[in-house]
């Protein structure tokens, strides 16, 4: 199935509307939120110019004013539900800079560093451990084998799952571990729509070891290591993958994801979950969704 054409309705304003869906009541447990601090970088230079993922198409124009809009609406959806948002200022040329999950991986104050598998993003590491040490983060880790941060790491309360296939090199996995003191789980992506990790998988509750992905983004041995870790994990469809619904951000009760993956969002809310519909349909067209622009700091 090819990418989906994000939304136009919206082109040529910066007109925006949030919605949060009535929440039902939770059927398996109750959930509480927990404040976090995330690192965000503004798409002051945002634009598709070439392409190095299956959603970039430098043909597709980019709405540049509503890309910033609906980045600001996201931020304030975090501040409002009361966690911080620390900013990492853009640089010229280098316009995935909006995506700084993609730029390390944060655990328990560590700074685990990336190295880009493109050429085009190489600087923005720099630039993201320049940030780190100017912000008083001690340990920093500058890596030696390729890794696309929370691009392709995520944290649950017992491991740290780790994409690989497409991006990520699987000898960053050992090194992460090494780093961090944290057991990584490597995980297989088969399907060049999901090139990381982030995109195929959402932790839901860090604290309890509650996961949402795609099967099909996932060879078949690593379907089975998902199944036998999270056996109670919410399945998502490829319909909601593809809109992005996986690139999401919990706090434990709210989750914030794409307004397109209703179909998610209705198997969060019986979960308990308060969803948080968001639109960033012009940085869908850089491959990149709510996850993607949301570093969690875990300090």
């Amino acid at each position: 199935m090819a990418p989906s054409d994000p939304a136009t309705e919206h082109a040529g304003t910066t007109s925006l509307s949030l919605w949060y869906l009535p929440e039902e009541p939770a059927l398996a447990r109750t959930r509480s939120a927990r404040p976090r601090r995330y690192l965000m970088c503004p798409p002051a230079h945002f634009a598709v110019g070439y392409s190095i993922n299956p959603w970039m198409d430098p043909d597709k124009p980019v709405d540049a004013p509503l890309a910033l809009a609906q980045w600001e609406q996201l931020r304030e959806v975090y501040r409002s539900l009361g966690h911080a948002v620390e900013v990492l200022v853009p640089q010229p040329g280098l316009p995935d800079m909006v995506f700084t999950a993609d730029g390390s991986l944060v655990v328990d104050g560590r700074v685990f560093g990336a190295r880009f598998a493109h050429a085009q993003r190489e600087p923005e590491a720099e630039a993201h451990l320049r940030w780190y040490a100017e912000n008083g983060f001690a340990h920093l880790h500058v890596p030696v084998h390729i890794n696309e941060g929370e691009g392709d790491f995520t944290v649950t309360a017992s491991w740290v799952l780790a994409g690989r296939g497409f991006r990520t090199n699987p000898l960053a996995h050992g090194e992460a571990q090494e780093f961090l003191g944290r057991p990584v789980v490597g995980l297989e992506l088969v399907d060049p729509r999901f090139y990381h990790l982030g995109l195929a998988l959402a932790v839901l509750d860090d604290a309890a070891d509650e996961v949402a992905y795609y099967p099909g983004a996932f060879s078949p041995g690593s379907r089975e290591v998902l199944r036998r870790l999270f056996p109670d994990a919410l399945v998502a469809t490829g319909e909601d993958a593809a809109a992005f619904g996986l690139n999401a951000v919990s706090d434990g009760l709210h989750v914030v994801l794409p307004q397109a993956a209703a179909g998610l969002c209705d198997a969060l809310r019986e979960r308990g979950f308060t969803t948080v519909g968001v639109d960033l349909s012009e940085l869908h067209k850089g491959g990149g969704g709510v996850k993607c622009c949301s570093l969690e700091l875990r300090d």
